[in-house]
C-alpha cells in the first residue's frame, strides 16, 4: 500500500481480500457503508471512514476525506466491480488504482436446505444484497423448478429487484437505503 493515499472499499469481501494480502492497517480506508466499515474494523484497520450508502455516496464523500493532489486511491475491488466509482472520482481529479482482489463464483445449485425450505413454504422472506446475487438466485430457482410465489423478496436496491425478473413473489420490497439495517427494516 506504499504510495497510496487511502483505500476505497466497496464490499466486505474486498476488505477481507486486502487484509489477507497486506499487513498494513494504518492506511485510511473509505468504506461504502456500515457492513464494509465493520468488516474493516474486524480486520484491524484503524482509520476508517463510512460513507453510509452506496458507491455514489462514497464518491461524494471522498473529496471531504482526501486530497486529489496527495496521491492515488486504491480500490480494493471484486472482479465484477463496475468501475463507476473510479469514473466519478476521476471527474473530481482523483487517480484511482483498481486492484482486483477477489472473484465471487456462483454456486452450481441452491443449497439443499434452501430448496427444501422453498418447496415446503417454510421460509417467508429472502434478502438480496446485490444484483448479482439476486440474478444467481433467480437462475438457480428456475433451474430447480422452484416457486417463489409465496416468498417476500427484500432487495438492497431497485437494480437488485430488477435482477429477479421472471420470478413471481408475494411482494418485492426495496430497502430505503442500501444497507443491511434498511433491508432488515423491511421485514
Amino acid at each position: 500500500l506504499d504510495g497510496v493515499q487511502a483505500v476505497l472499499a466497496t464490499s466486505a469481501n474486498g476488505v477481507r481480500a486486502l487484509a489477507a494480502r497486506s499487513d498494513a492497517r494504518d492506511v485510511p480506508l473509505f468504506a461504502v457503508g456500515p457492513q464494509t466499515a465493520e468488516a474493516a474494523a474486524r480486520a484491524g484497520f484503524i482509520r476508517i471512514r463510512n460513507a453510509g450508502g452506496d458507491a455514489t455516496a462514497l464518491a461524494e464523500a471522498v473529496p471531504a476525506w482526501a486530497d486529489s493532489k496527495k496521491g492515488p486511491l486504491l480500490h480494493a475491488a471484486g472482479e465484477e466491480s463496475s468501475g463507476k466509482l473510479a469514473e466519478a472520482l476521476a471527474a473530481k481529479g482523483f487517480q484511482v488504482l483498481r486492484e482486483t482482489l477477489y472473484r465471487v463464483e456462483a454456486a452450481a445449485n441452491l443449497p439443499d436446505a434452501a430448496v427444501g425450505a422453498l418447496r415446503e413454504n417454510s421460509v417467508q422472506a429472502a434478502l438480496f444484497f446485490s444484483p448479482r446475487s439476486a440474478g444467481i438466485f433467480a437462475e438457480r430457482a428456475r433451474q430447480a423448478g422452484l416457486s417463489t410465489a409465496g416468498l417476500l423478496a427484500i432487495c438492497i436496491s431497485a437494480k437488485t429487484a430488477d435482477a429477479l425478473h421472471g420470478l413471481s413473489f408475494s411482494e418485492i420490497k426495496v430497502a430505503a437505503a442500501p444497507n443491511q439495517a434498511a433491508l432488515l427494516a423491511c421485514l
